[in-house]
C-alpha cells in the first residue's frame, strides 16, 4: 500500500526516533528526504555489522533519498528552506533549540507555510526546568521510572532494544497521521511536539496507578510478573525454559487439572490471583514441579490442550527460524540483507516492500537541482 505517495516529508534527522517516524512515513510511500550533517547520521557509524553498514542504520532508513547540508552555511540553509517550502511535513530531533537558533523555529515555520506540519522530537519537550537537558533511550528509561520496575531484585535492568527512542518514533507517526487528517478537514497544518519522556511515561500508566492509588509499587521481578500469579519463567524436565501467564481463576483451575492437581484450584492460598500473588513462592513452586515432570515440548502440548497461555524463551537463532518469523529483503549496495517482522502488518493481503538503503548525499546533488 502506498496511502501516501505524492507526500514530501524532509527529515532533520538522527539515530533513533526521528528516523523511526520517517521511516513509517517513507514506507507508506511518502518521499523522505533525509537531511544529514556533512559527516552522515552519527547512527552511521553505530556499528558495521550488517554487510559493512550500521544495523541501526539499515533497520531505519530504507526508502529515502540522503541530502549532506551544513546548516551553518547559508547556502544550505537556503537549500533547506526551499525543500521545506515545498514540504508537507517536516521532522526533526536535533538538539533543544537548535532548529530555532537556526532560523528553523516550527512555529515560525507554520505561520508562514499554514499547510506544513512539523514534528519536534526532543528529550523532555520545550517547556520545563528540563527542557534543555539533553536525553538519549537508555537516560530516559532511568529518568522516567522504566529502569526502576525492570530488572531483578539484584538490580535495575536496561529494556534490550531501544524502547523508549522507538515510543517516541511511534507516538510521532500516529500523531502525524492525525495532523494529514485534520489537515485534509482544515487544509492547515499544525506544530507537533513529542517529548521521549513524556512518551515513555504514558506507557507507565499502570504501574503509576498502582503505586499512587493503591499503594503497591511493582518489584523488578525479572520475568515474573509482579501482579499476577503464576505468570513467569519455569524450567521443564529436560532444563529447556517456558514461560506460561494465568490471566484468571478458570486457566488456574484448568492448568491444575491438566496436570491432575484438581484439589489445587480452589484450595487456600491457591483460588483467586490476589490469594496465588499473596502466596507466589508457593505458587511458582507447584508450578514448576508440575513443569518439571517432561520435556518443554510435551509440557507445551498438555498446555495447548488446555489452552493455556505459553511462550518459549528464544534467543536470537531461534527468532531466525521462527515459524512466524516473517523478513522482506531491503536492498543495499552490496546486495540485500533480510529484515525481520516485515509482516508486522498485512493490508489486504499486501506486505510492505522496502527501498534501498541511501549512502551519505547519495541524492545531494538531484535534489539540490530539483529545489533550485
Amino acid at each position: 500500500m502506498q496511502d501516501l505517495k505524492g507526500l514530501t516529508v524532509v527529515s532533520v534527522e538522527h539515530a533513533v526516533a526521528a528516523p523511526f517516524a520517517s521511516s513509517k512515513l517513507a514506507d507508506a510511500g511518502a518521499r523522505v528526504i533525509k537531511v544529514e550533517r556533512p559527516e552522515g547520521d552519527f547512527a552511521r557509524g553505530y556499528d558495521s555489522l550488517v554487510a559493512g553498514q550500521s544495523s541501526y542504520f539499515v533497520w531505519l532508513n530504507g526508502g529515502k533519498e540522503s541530502i549532506a547540508l551544513d546548516l551553518k552555511s547559508e547556502g544550505d540553509k537556503a537549500v533547506l528552506r526551499r525543500i521545506v517550502a515545498k514540504a508537507d511535513i517536516l521532522i526533526q530531533n536535533l538538539g533543544p533549540g537548535v532548529m530555532q537558533r537556526l532560523g528553523f523555529g516550527a512555529d515560525d515555520l507554520c505561520a508562514e507555510f499554514p499547510a506544513l506540519i512539523c514534528c519536534s522530537i526532543s528529550g523532555y519537550g520545550s517547556q520545563g526546568p528540563r527542557a534543555r537537558q539533553k536525553a538519549y533511550d537508555l537516560l530516559i528509561q532511568a529518568e522516567s521510572g522504566l529502569s526502576g520496575i525492570t530488572g531483578t531484585p539484584e538490580g535495575p535492568a536496561r529494556v534490550g532494544v531501544s524502547v523508549v527512542d522507538i515510543t517516541a518514533g511511534m507516538t510521532a507517526y500516529a500523531a502525524i497521521l492525525e495532523a494529514l487528517i485534520g489537515r485534509s478537514v482544515t487544509g492547515r497544518g499544525r506544530h507537533i511536539e513529542v517529548s521521549m519522556y513524556q512518551a515513555m511515561a504514558e506507557w507507565l500508566n499502570v504501574p503509576y496507578l498502582q503505586h499512587r492509588y493503591g499503594g503497591k509499587t511493582p518489584a523488578r521481578q525479572g520475568l515474573m510478573h509482579p501482579t499476577i500469579a503464576p505468570y513467569g519463567l519455569f524450567v521443564c524436565g529436560d532444563g529447556q525454559e517456558l514461560l506460561i501467564a494465568i490471566q484468571n481463576d478458570r486457566e488456574w483451575a484448568a492448568l491444575t487439572q491438566v496436570f491432575g492437581m484438581p484439589d489445587h484450584a480452589a484450595a487456600d492460598g491457591f483460588a483467586t490471583n490476589d490469594d496465588r500473588v499473596a502466596n507466589r513462592p508457593a505458587v511458582d513452586a507447584l508450578v514448576q514441579s508440575l513443569l518439571g515432570r517432561q520435556s518443554r515440548e510435551e509440557t507445551v502440548a498438555l498446555l495447548d490442550a488446555a489452552r493455556i497461555a505459553y511462550g518459549r524463551l528464544s534467543n536470537m537463532q531461534d527468532v531466525v527460524e521462527h515459524p512466524q518469523s516473517r523478513f522482506a529483503d531491503v536492498p543495499l549496495a552490496g546486495g540485500p540483507v533480510a529484515l525481520l517482522a516485515s509482516g508486522a502488518t498485512v493490508t489486504s493481503g499486501e506486505r510492505k516492500t522496502y527501498g534501498p538503503v541511501p549512502s551519505l548525499d547519495q541524492h545531494g546533488a538531484a535534489i539540490r537541482r530539483e529545489f533550485g
